[in-house]
């Protein structure tokens, strides 16, 4: 039995992407900040492929950001960040090669405040590992993933994308500089966003690349 269910409706729209007959499991990977939603993983009955990992996006009324960030600028931001996310797999994510292997977009949709993105698992196409700790090794391979996406989007507009940077650069983030302690940091901070702005090589960037 599902403890996590989609709805009819993006059951619906799973099942099209997919050519499932039915939605079998949903096995929670991660509730997304604030309370805006889940990543799940589905196991289907039928169709080309096993699972699929959805991103489930439900529009909370309020919520509390773990550091306290939680305002109408906060919210605008994360809706943002959604729609940035859901044009990044429709529009431009097919452009990846085996440079900068992503997961292959497989369908969206949205129905009145919720969204959902539907893309393949990544476990069952053979990357089933998450590393904890690394070694100079894996980094490298890091770097080279990272180095192949900013040649595959050199000097590309943004279009439908962060217009600066990505989620974290310094216009989205005035309330953090205002806490800043750092005054050093804090002081140089205008600076370094004029000189990035500035910078000859302009591409677009992973904006979370991290472990996990």
């Amino acid at each position: 039995m599902m403890t996590h269910r989609l709805g009819s409706h993006f059951e619906s729209v799973v099942l099209a992407a997919t050519g499932a007959f039915r939605v079998l499991d949903a096995e929670l990977i991660q509730n997304l900040w604030s309370g805006y939603g889940k990543i799940l993983r589905l196991k289907l009955e039928g169709g080309w492929c096993p699972t699929v990992v959805v991103k489930h996006v439900r529009m909370p009324g309020g919520g509390t950001h773990p550091r306290g960030w939680n305002s109408n600028l906060s919210h605008e931001r994360k809706l943002k960040s959604y729609q940035v996310e859901s044009a990044w797999y429709r529009d431009w994510s097919r452009r990846c090669g085996l440079l900068c292997r992503v997961p292959g977009f497989l369908a969206f949709d949205r129905e009145g405040e919720e969204v959902l993105l539907v893309l393949e698992d990544l476990d069952s196409a053979g990357y089933p590992s998450r590393l904890g700790r690394v070694g100079w090794k894996q980094i490298e391979v890091c770097l080279r993933w990272l180095a192949g996406f900013h040649a595959t989007f050199m000097s590309e507009a943004p279009v439908a994308l962060w217009e600066t940077g990505c989620y974290w650069h310094l216009e989205t983030r005035p309330e953090e500089l205002a806490a800043l302690d750092d005054m050093a940091l804090k002081a140089a901070a205008g600076i370094i966003d004029d000189r990035l702005k500035q910078a000859v090589y302009q591409t677009l960037v992973h904006g979370d690349a991290k472990l996990a």
